[in-house]
């Protein structure tokens, strides 16, 4: 598979024409369609974004749906109430465990949640801080976006194109089965990768080629079953990029019986 498709409506037209991105890439877009390439800029540098349509995002085992969510006065907004209010934690939170050894995490991370919920990965189990209100009404438009209600988020704040995370699946256990994540992105315009389980690594069973995303300012994308049963997702270093990226992931979270 050397190519994927974006669906979205044509001008002046109620039916959808798929838009083919050839080499596995979407970059940021107006919703006129017009390209608009990262730049080293402030967050809200870029012009802005009302009423965007839903981008399908479709490969083997792939189900994904973008768009701009929030517009770009709003968006600036938001970004800057997220700097000022969310608390990130800090000691051994800040540390994952990868293969037998404890490594720094390579950016700021927080939970924040239902006050009855946890949530564990590589090694370090989560308590939620308690929700404010920024992650509110961030929570609330995800909903009437998608009809999706989430009593969870993790939020990473990258403070240039040297932070980044590695290629992951989010398959913890405490998820709801078969709940889609919602991402919501805010500052600078980061390259975001998907990669098939099966074409990972030298003895990789088959060849599929990764999918290439750029997450806007203002941006939700919509991660549905099953692509985090087949697909990984990361998010790599671009020294390029001096603006920091707050990015929200949104889940529906179980809570499980106390051992």
């Amino acid at each position: 598979m050397d190519k994927f498709l974006v669906k979205r409506p044509s001008p002046g037209k109620n039916k959808q024409e798929p838009l083919e991105m050839k080499g596995g890439e979407l970059d940021c877009m107006t919703d006129g369609g017009e390209k608009k390439r990262p730049r080293s800029e402030r967050p809200g540098a870029d012009e802005s974004f009302v009423h965007s349509p839903w981008k399908q995002i479709r490969a083997e085992g792939l189900n994904c749906d973008y768009k701009i969510l929030f517009g770009k006065t709003e968006a600036d907004k938001i970004f800057q109430e997220l700097e000022k209010e969310v608390e990130y934690f800090e000691g051994d939170l800040t540390k994952v465990q990868v293969f037998g050894k404890w490594h720094n995490i390579p950016r700021k991370q927080v939970t924040y949640g239902d006050p009855e919920l946890t949530y564990t990965y590589s090694g370090v189990t989560f308590s939620p801080k308690l929700w404010i209100p920024v992650l509110n009404r961030i929570r609330e438009r995800i909903t009437l976006a998608t009809g999706h209600s989430f009593n969870f988020v993790l939020i990473n704040r990258y403070k240039d194109g040297c932070d980044h995370i590695g290629e992951h699946r989010d398959d913890e256990r405490e998820l709801v089965p078969q709940s889609p994540i919602a991402s919501v992105s805010f500052g600078a315009c980061r390259d975001f990768f998907f990669r098939h389980g099966a074409s990972r690594g030298k003895n990789a069973s088959c060849h599929i080629e990764p999918v290439k995303l750029q997450l806007a300012h203002g941006s939700l994308l919509m991660m549905n079953y099953p692509t985090n049963v087949y697909w990984y997702h990361s998010l790599p270093t671009r020294k390029k990029v001096l603006a920091p990226r707050i990015n929200l992931t949104f889940r529906k979270v179980m809570a499980l019986p106390k051992k």
